[in-house]
This record gives structure tokens, C-alpha cells and sequence, in this order.
């Protein structure tokens, strides 16, 4: 039976968040800048709209902890901010940032701080695709389990940075990081976390209000484990 999302039984999880009293990131305008290119695979070039970005609301970077893994789920650092946001992951020891929208920052200054950038975009509001999930699960395996799940073609997963799972972290983000980041979010508890789809979207919610839709949800309620079934099959309409 699958548990509500008011289930008074879940069992307790390990929670780790970042102090709301912490206030680096509170400057949700972005400046001006021009478009800028990127080497094949690793930073996508900026869109001509990168410095009419119209403000969003931010919420401060959340550290999920859970079955060896640690994630950094967050909104799109802009240009103008970007240093607060690499001074954050930085204490987290983060060693990959995933990001799974259109650039909104040059990518480079995250390798300058000893980082790995992978792209993982995929359409707001939709499904990821089968690539995109298997290119997040082969990151996931490979910095917290130490071995290479799969090849991947979202993108080629660099060696020789400090592992993840030797305390480190991954970052992911999307625009307002309460979509398409805590999905894969939720993809990984589930995956390697052996959780239950509903109590993955409730441990995730208990940390960032706000996150995972009720059509993500239905998608998650939907997925099937990559050791059950290679393809998913279910989409978001």
C-alpha cells in the first residue's frame, strides 16, 4: 500500500538544513552581461536574454541528506551573484553542479572554483527524458557509490575531483529550484535510497517548501526503478 503524503508512520530520516538565518542570498536581480560561449559539452552558451532575466523569488540554497548521499538543491545563481553561491557550495564541498535550465551564468567561474558544470536541461513543466535521467543516476552512482552506473550521454562525468561521498555534495538547480531539481532529487532517493516515491517527495518537501507539483508528483508515483524496468515509460501531459 502505497503510504499518503500525510502518513504519521513514515520513519524518520536524517534531515540537514541550511540555516534561514544565513543571508548571502538575498539579491535576486541580475546585472547586465553579453553572451558568452563554451567548450562542447561543458558550458552552454548564454541566451540573449542572460542579462533581461526578470528577478525571481529566492530561496536559499537546502542540503538534503539521505542514504549516504548529500544534494544541494537550489535556485539559478545569476551572474551578479554567482560568487555567493559558489562561497555556499564551496563550504558544502560540493564537486558537481548540475544544472537543469537555460544558463543563467558563466559556467566557467564554477570550474575556476574546482567544480564540474554538467548541463541536464530539459523543458519546464515536462518529464525528464529517459537521456537525462540516466546521465543524473550514472552522476549519482559514480560520486556516491564509486562506481560508474552506466554510460551516459547527457554529458561525460570527469574524474579526479574529492568524491562526493567522502563528505562532499552535488548541486542541482533549475530556475526556482522547486521543480525540475527536486525531481532528480527524488529520482535519487528512490533509485538509491530504496524510498518510496511518496515519502521521497515528502522528505524533499519537509526541507523546501514549495517543492515538487501535484503533476510531479503523479509522474514520480508513475516511476519505475532502472533495476525493475529500463525505460519508464510515464510522461508528464
Amino acid at each position: 500500500m502505497v503510504a499518503s503524503l500525510a502518513d504519521p508512520n513514515m520513519p524518520a530520516m536524517v534531515e540537514t538544513i541550511i540555516p534561514e538565518s544565513r543571508r548571502d542570498f538575498k539579491d535576486p536581480y541580475p546585472s547586465s552581461s553579453t553572451s558568452i560561449g563554451g567548450p562542447r559539452n561543458s558550458v552552454r552558451p548564454l541566451p540573449p536574454s542572460y542579462g533581461t532575466v526578470r528577478p525571481h523569488n529566492i530561496h536559499r540554497p537546502t542540503l538534503i541528506e539521505a542514504a549516504g548521499m548529500r544534494f544541494i538543491i537550489m535556485d539559478a545563481p545569476r551572474q551578479n551573484n554567482l560568487h555567493l553561491y559558489i562561497k555556499e557550495c564551496s563550504r558544502q564541498k560540493v564537486t558537481d553542479v548540475v544544472r537543469v535550465c537555460e544558463p543563467t551564468y558563466d559556467g566557467r567561474d564554477l570550474r575556476n572554483a574546482g567544480m564540474y558544470l554538467h548541463e541536464m536541461a530539459y523543458d519546464d513543466g515536462t518529464s525528464p527524458p529517459r537521456e537525462i535521467i540516466d546521465g543524473w543516476l550514472d552522476l549519482v552512482s559514480t560520486r556516491f557509490k564509486k562506481k560508474r552506473r552506466l554510460s551516459t550521454s547527457a554529458g561525460s562525468i570527469s574524474g579526479g575531483a574529492a568524491r562526493a561521498g567522502e563528505g562532499g555534495a552535488v548541486a542541482v538547480h533549475c530556475i526556482a529550484g522547486l521543480g525540475r531539481a527536486p525531481v532528480l532529487v527524488a529520482i535519487a532517493l528512490i533509485e538509491f535510497g530504496r524510498y518510496d516515491p511518496v515519502h521521497a517527495v515528502t522528505f524533499i518537501r519537509q526541507h523546501r517548501r514549495g517543492a515538487i507539483n501535484g503533476k510531479q508528483l503523479a509522474y514520480l508515483e508513475q516511476y519505475s526503478r532502472a533495476s525493475q524496468s529500463n525505460d519508464c515509460g510515464c510522461v508528464i501531459s
